[in-house]
């Protein structure tokens, strides 16, 4: 594996900057888990410093109060926990044991009274997050929430099952399992906007939020491929490619890479696409400002996030990949 060589990306989109509270999100974030009861072995708590989710949080939202900043980065936390416990550890692999913890999480999402400190930490983040907001921004925060969570259940029955998705099919599948889309939601919290449901409907916002989650799970694929292939874990872009051209993995990478710059063409493509819709729908001027912010913020976002893939240590050095932490979180996901 230390052979590949990853592609040398081009990114047209100019850095933003970090946002300066990144050290005090850390601590907050380091603290709110312990006061959560979210115990990491030590394995575990190795792999989250290496993951740096305040990292990636204040590259992304890098004019975020401090308050923002820290919510944001417990979500991430969370986010990661799960991820690498459906990943790498034995719910990912069982559909019964998936499926009765996804339903739990979501459950609890939706009011139901949590057990267990992860479920507990979700109730605390939910009410955090959305006491204050829109009833159509709760909507689709619920909806983008549920659909990464349940995304885990669907690779644990492919898993079982013995399949292995087309790339297509892939491409879709991974716009919510990439966990994007909650925070181009939670986005709008730190934008101080509330977009209505017709600015959400308008198809080049849907193409641009596409096209930014996109090239946040195929950047995310590329500099994880390594890590996920010592796991036997196939549900990735590069593996894919790999297997759909009999190509080598160098090769695999080399076409990952290509597909990423025409990613980034295609936000600057809904970009220009938006602005000729809201002139075109004669929208007011409250939601034609929240939707500019939108095309003004997301370049930074994509910028942001393909930063952080070559600075945390999760995707720079996967070498330092601890196995034995695949199963240091089954506690929190017991049948």
């Amino acid at each position: 594996m230390s052979q590949i060589t990853l592609p040398a990306f081009h990114m047209p989109f100019a850095s933003t900057g970090c946002n300066p509270g990144l050290e005090k999100t850390r601590e907050a974030a380091w603290e709110w888990a312990e006061a959560e009861g979210l115990i990491l072995s030590v394995p575990a708590r190795r792999k989250m410093i290496r993951t740096r989710p305040e990292l990636w949080i204040s590259l992304i939202f890098p004019k975020a109060s401090q308050h923002h900043l820290d919510l944001f980065c417990q979500w991430l936390f969370w986010a990661f926990l799960v991820d690498d416990e459906f990943d790498d550890g034995p719910a990912g692999r069982d559909p019964l044991m998936c499926e009765a913890a996804i339903t739990r999480l979501v459950d609890v999402f939706d009011g139901a009274a949590p057990h267990g400190p992860m479920e507990q930490a979700l109730t605390g983040l939910r009410e955090r997050t959305c006491r204050d907001r829109s009833p159509q921004w709760n909507r689709q925060f619920r909806r983008d929430t549920a659909a990464w969570l349940w995304t885990y259940y669907a690779e644990a029955v492919e898993r079982a099952a013995g399949q292995v998705p087309s790339r297509v099919d892939f491409v879709k599948h991974r716009r919510d399992s990439v966990a994007m889309q909650p925070f181009l939601d939670l986005h709008e919290i730190t934008a101080g906007i509330d977009l209505p449901d017709s600015a959400r409907s308008l198809p080049a916002y849907i193409a641009l939020r596409n096209a930014v989650t996109d090239h946040s799970g195929l950047c995310n694929d590329i500099c994880s491929f390594e890590k996920e292939a010592a796991l036997g874990y196939e549900h990735n872009a590069v593996r894919l490619i790999q297997r759909d051209r009999r190509s080598t993995l160098q090769e695999a990478v080399d076409e990952a890479g290509i597909q990423l710059a025409r990613i980034a063409e295609r936000v600057v493509r809904a970009e220009k696409e938006l602005i000729e819709e809201i002139d075109a729908a004669g929208i007011s001027s409250s939601t034609r400002a929240a939707l500019e912010r939108c095309v003004q913020d997301y370049r930074g976002l994509v910028r942001g996030d393909f930063d952080y893939h070559a600075r945390a240590e999760r995707y720079t050095r996967p070498d330092l990949v601890e196995l034995d932490a695949r199963n240091s979180m089954s506690q929190y996901f017991a049948a």
